[in-house]
């Protein structure tokens, strides 16, 4: 038996980078006032957009979740989001990957009324609040 290190990439035969970044989207199914959205259209457009931006995407099913509104006195709201997450070359983490990524998370929050858009990168949440018109 060896001692040397093991180099998965080798060992895999892995033609492309490794993504080394994770990247995190948190699909709501409930708008601000506890209404069902259309999960399905929104996990789509998140996967679509990863994919061009990252090569690749998935989602995993719908879990159990809870959101407190701080702007609604605390009101909790329960819903199932589903969670959808991309390893990324950290290259590909560049402004305009990344303000692409905002843009589609912009318009979920606006069009599906979402008092908070979660998005994780490299193990740090960024609740985004404010949604620009494109």
């Amino acid at each position: 038996m060896t001692n040397a290190a093991v180099t998965p990439h080798e060992v895999f035969h892995s033609a492309l980078p490794a993504g080394t970044s994770l990247v995190v989207v948190f699909v709501p199914s409930k708008d601000r006032e506890g209404q069902p959205i259309d999960q399905d259209l929104w996990v789509d457009e998140v996967l679509t957009t990863l994919g061009r931006l990252f090569r690749g995407a998935t989602a995993y099913p719908r879990g159990r979740g809870v959101w407190r509104d701080d702007e609604r006195g605390g009101t909790l709201l329960t819903e199932e989001p589903v969670i959808v997450f991309s390893y990324v070359a950290e290259e590909a983490l560049t402004v305009e990957t990344l303000t692409e990524l905002y843009r589609t998370l912009s318009r979920m929050g606006r069009e599906a009324n979402q008092g908070e858009i979660g998005v994780v990168i490299d193990g740090k949440y960024y609740g985004i609040t404010e949604y620009h018109a494109e």
